[in-house]
């Protein structure tokens, strides 16, 4: 039987028993007027009932309050991704210090603010938003769920006080309760969890590479904080799934996690959790088989983690085409019938569309077969699956016939050759040196296209979904990366050095194959002009900013990279000390394909909105989003340009958007897809934008976070609003 998607009997039980005792015929919609959940509700729509600010009066938005809310420090790059929250007439959101803060939702003025413990936080800087529980009774106080470091805090709505009778004094450790040694885990929560009755469900992010932690899916109790049920995404034995994994992998393989959010049918009580790829995530030498759960959406029961339906999108995952974002609920309008469903959106740029109830899928999808891994050790799965509907919103192959300036000298960022700025080769001629035959190509040693690119297609923003009448609008990347791998080869002068080997494999993969860095991420080349040896291994082993620690390396191991990248020569060849060195391949290079002007290699659009009937599998409209500012080209006035973070969909036909590299806030309208509103930001909004109402007055928030690709950080959250 094939295990790609399958509706379990105990699920299928789960199911009817749900229908029969709620009467589900008729199903209670989530709250669209109110902004009191992560991406508006929990179905993660995105949307919202207000229709004040429409498509006649839009164009007259002007800034009703701003709040600086702190956290931004001299030469260091931070960045703001929330989507905030708001309760009654309160604002809530996070800082870049990962600082929890109320304002008031019509003024901006600051009501409180909560700092976590300066032991507790790491400054792993990136919170995308928060979970509320609204207690039944008046002696139990709202909670607000916050997620920094590898801590989840409980914090009274009304005072940003810890409530310490929650876990261990306020806080719960996600490093617990994983069956390993929590002091060598590197655990934390980027996204919010689900909160269904008294359960706060969670995933988690891990890292990527060989030693990861485990990304299971687990449920706390909202008032003490305790575990009350785990769900094994690396199955262990007796468990579905087990056997697509080699026996004793789920003793030592990490990732499988859900580090991009979730969706909640409260009514049917039935959680969905879209999960990322195995570690390590472009070698899985050591983890043959198609690995469940990775890159699969999970269906579980909420009330206690049993799996009523998966369907796995990558099997055995070679290019790290992690599930990028929460799915979206909605009604699906298909002959005559009103069908439950759920569309997942990835990186690769599809979208799949299943009955959300038995988990099968609504338009068809192929098992298409793909080549072997050219990798020692390595077998690619034989086949991979793709909707035949809707059709892909992003490219699938790049050809020579689609590079935008074939003879400008090529320039790949994270991707330099040691003699590339030298003698530079054209982007034609770069391009012939590597594999562009689209999605599932194995990575190898001399380079392979990823198209779209490591980061979508699809990314953490995700897609909003008019959850009535079907229609999906969702933002997109256009962008070539380029991958190669490099054999780790015990007899080369140059790995003889156990520092370089282990740099290769845990550090390349973020600062590039020269270790020359990555847009926000700093290079490593000069890193000791700015830390000590031992700061270096401090901040290797506990993490710093947006990068995670590695706590499950040994002391030796620590040391090693410490010196290496210090510059820092061994005398000994101590790779018999490294245990943790399982892997026979690195990444060397990996970065955006791009000319030596800073242009994507390829014919604009850069970067594109789309809209998606998803009853039908149609589209409505696809537009560039953005521009590229630098760029003077009459053929293509609006060139699209990368973009990270979600729209927000209103009633009233007005679709919210920042993103953008050129740090501009937009309103579309959602029939055509015409421009209608746009403002300059003081930062880039790369986060998902809010709406809400206070005192009959429409506002829409966006946090000016900055800091990706290159842009300034920023501190500001903006609302926009009608002039009274």
């Amino acid at each position: 039987m094939k295990t790609y998607f399958k509706l379990t009997l105990l699920g299928l039980f789960l199911v009817l028993s749900a229908c029969e005792e709620k009467n589900l015929e008729l199903v209670t919609q989530p709250d669209y007027d109110n902004w009191n959940d992560y991406l508006g509700d929990s179905g993660r729509s995105h949307f919202s009932r207000l229709t004040q600010i429409d498509t006649n009066n839009v164009q007259s938005l002007k800034l009703a309050w701003s709040y600086n809310s702190g956290g931004l420090e001299e030469g260091r790059t931070t960045q703001i991704q929330t989507n905030p929250m708001i309760i009654g007439s309160t604002l809530y959101g996070v800082n870049a210090a990962m600082e929890l803060f109320a304002v008031d939702g019509a003024t901006g003025s600051e009501i409180w603010k909560f700092k976590p413990p300066t032991k507790d936080n790491t400054g792993l800087g990136l919170n995308r938003g928060l979970s509320f529980w609204n207690p039944n009774s008046e002696i139990e106080e709202g909670r607000l769920f916050f997620a920094s470091g590898f801590k989840v805090y409980a914090v009274s709505i009304e005072t940003g006080k810890s409530i310490t009778g929650f876990g261990t004094n306020g806080s719960i450790d996600l490093r617990e309760g994983l069956g390993r040694d929590p002091s060598k885990l590197a655990v934390y929560a980027n996204t919010p969890g689900a909160v269904h009755a008294n359960l706060l469900i969670m995933g988690t992010r891990v890292g990527e590479g060989p030693g990861s932690s485990p990304g299971h899916i687990r449920a706390y109790n909202v008032l003490t904080g305790e575990i009350e049920w785990t769900f094994h995404t690396i199955p262990q034995p007796g468990e579905f799934g087990y056997d697509t994994w080699p026996k004793e992998a789920y003793k030592t393989v990490g990732g499988a996690n859900s580090w991009s959010g979730n969706a909640i049918d409260h009514e049917r009580g039935i959680v969905y959790f879209p999960t990322g790829s195995a570690a390590f995530d472009w070698y899985g030498g050591d983890r043959h088989g198609e690995n469940l759960f990775a890159n699969s959406l999970l269906a579980l029961d909420a009330k206690t983690g049993k799996r009523i339906w998966h369907y796995q999108f990558v099997h055995h995952d070679l290019w790290d085409r992690d599930l990028p974002a929460p799915p979206n609920l909605f009604e699906m309008k298909r002959d005559g019938e009103t069908i439950p469903a759920v569309a997942q959106v990835t990186k690769s740029g599809h979208v799949f569309v299943f009955n959300r109830v038995t988990g099968e899928p609504l338009f068809p999808i192929d098992e298409k077969a793909y080549p072997n891994s050219k990798l020692e050790g390595e077998k690619a799965h034989p086949t991979q699956p793709l909707p035949t509907k809707p059709a892909p919103f992003a490219k699938q192959v790049l050809t020579k016939e689609d590079l935008y300036a074939p003879n400008q000298p090529a320039f790949v960022d994270d991707f330099i050759d040691k003699d590339q700025n030298k003698n530079p080769p054209t982007v034609l001629d770069k391009f012939k040196q590597i594999t562009s035959k689209g999605q599932f190509i194995p990575i190898d040693t001399t380079g392979v296209l990823l198209y779209p690119g490591a980061d979508g297609g699809a990314e953490w923003g995700g897609a909003a979904m008019h959850p009535e009448k079907g229609i999906m609008y969702v933002n997109s990347n256009e962008m070539a990366w380029i991958v190669r791998m490099k054999k780790i080869d015990s007899d080369t002068k140059e790995e003889s050095n156990h520092g370089s080997a282990l740099t290769q494999i845990h550090c390349a993969r973020c600062h590039g194959g020269e270790l020359q860095g990555l847009g926000a991420i700093p290079e490593l080349q000069h890193v000791k002009a700015r830390f000590s040896v031992d700061s270096i291994q401090s901040i290797i082993k506990n993490g710093k900013g947006a990068m995670p620690g590695m706590p499950n390396l040994s002391e030796s191991e620590l040391k090693g990279i410490a010196n290496y990248i210090s510059g820092i020569q061994e005398e000994t060849d101590h790779r018999a000390e490294v245990p943790s060195v399982k892997v026979p391949y690195a990444v060397a290079g990996f970065g955006r394909f791009k000319d030596n002007r800073g242009f994507p290699v390829m014919t604009p659009p850069w970067g594109t909105l789309n809209a998606i009937d998803l009853n039908t599998g149609e589209y409505l409209w696809k537009i560039p989003l953005g521009h590229e500012e630098a760029l003077d080209d009459p053929n293509h006035p609006v060139s699209g340009i990368e973009n990270y973070g979600g729209p927000v969909i209103t009633a009233s036909g007005v679709l919210f958007i920042a993103a953008t590299k050129d740090e501009k806030f937009r309103a579309f309208h959602m029939q055509t897809g015409n421009l209608l509103w746009e403002t300059n930001l003081p930062a880039g909004g790369y986060a998902t934008p809010a709406t809400y109402e206070v005192n009959g007055k429409q506002y829409v928030v966006i946090a000016c976070g900055g800091g990706k690709m290159g842009t300034s950080s920023g501190d500001e959250y903006r609302a926009y609003a009608l002039p009274d």
